[in-house]
């Protein structure tokens, strides 16, 4: 890496992102704009490397860009003020998951009791008394009565 600074395709590659993605997250003011040299070319120091780590890795754990965004703003203007950093957004995210995790569950289940059903038509099992899928009302309005296997 030399000592002038870091071109857009090395930031990039370094960081695992495209220069699409480097440009876009500068649009968005998630990277502070990079020095220019003499031809107009960006420079970034390592530090845009590092930034664009973090973006990844934060969105890999759920956060959106714009969550994203304020904890990277929070982080910046703490002043002795308090503002959600790290602690409160990741505790409502894993809150997030866990509601995420505990839906899926009841689908998983949900499904794999069709699937031990043997349901092969949602309206015939949907009619039927004993269907394992969590149908509310639907099966009041048809009166088919399906087979239970």
């Amino acid at each position: 890496m030399n000592t002038e600074g870091l071109r857009s395709g090395q930031v990039a590659e370094a960081a695992g992102v495209n220069i699409q993605t480097l440009r876009y997250y500068e649009r968005r003011g998630l990277l502070a704009e990079p020095d220019r040299s003499p031809g107009g070319h960006r420079l970034y120091d390592e530090d845009a490397v590092t930034a664009l780590r973090v973006i990844k890795a934060a969105q890999r754990l759920g956060f959106s860009l714009e969550e994203v965004a304020e904890l990277l703003e929070s982080g910046r203007h703490r002043h002795g003020r308090p503002v959600p950093g790290l602690q409160q957004r990741a505790q409502a995210k894993l809150a997030e998951v866990d509601a995420k995790i505990a839906d899926l569950t009841t689908i998983r289940a949900a499904l794999a009791a069709a699937l031990d059903a043997g349901c092969d038509d949602l309206t015939l099992c949907a009619a039927s008394p004993c269907c394992p899928i969590p149908f509310t009302g639907l099966a009041e309005e048809m009166r088919h009565a399906g087979p239970c296997n």
